[in-house]
């Protein structure tokens, strides 16, 4: 599969301009942690995006976005924090793939990458989103939207 073969063959840079994404994004947790940890940590993810495309399972991108969602709501980061993180390598990944892959494989590349990226978001979002409702987490306070009316 081209796809494959083009995240391959462009994984460093994929990773590089994906930390420079996220360095750009001023993200107070993720620059606490230092560049050596963010690449690891991004390096993980795309490993796993990959592996999932070669073998067109979605199961490990689901338990690995959950135990995200599970360390990062303990860590105390916000879900825009860990959805950004998610969002600039797949933005890197997809500037890649576009010039990669040749145009009669373009749409299902993008479609299999955005389907693996996009299920490891909701399964992200909804660990993060249960994790919240059983506590008071400021990112998530929407009383301030519902005063004086």
């Amino acid at each position: 599969m081209e796809l494959i073969a083009v995240l391959d063959d462009a994984r460093a840079e994929i990773l590089d301009e994906a930390a420079e994404g996220l360095k750009r994004s001023h993200l107070g947790h993720y620059e606490a942690s230092g560049p050596e940890e963010l690449r690891r940590r991004l390096e993980a993810l795309f490993d796993i995006v990959v592996d999932c495309l070669r073998g067109r399972k979605l199961d490990r991108v689901i338990r690995y976005a959950e135990q995200i969602g599970r360390d990062r709501f303990t860590s105390g980061f916000g879900i825009g924090e860990v959805q950004t993180a998610f969002n600039v390598l797949e933005e890197s990944m997809w500037h890649h793939v576009v010039a990669g892959v040749p145009t009669g494989e373009l749409v299902e590349s993008l479609g299999l990458l955005s389907t693996v990226l996009g299920v490891g978001k909701d399964a992200l979002a909804r660990t993060y989103v249960s994790l919240a409702s059983q506590e008071h987490v400021p990112s998530l306070d929407l009383r301030a939207l519902f005063q004086g009316t």
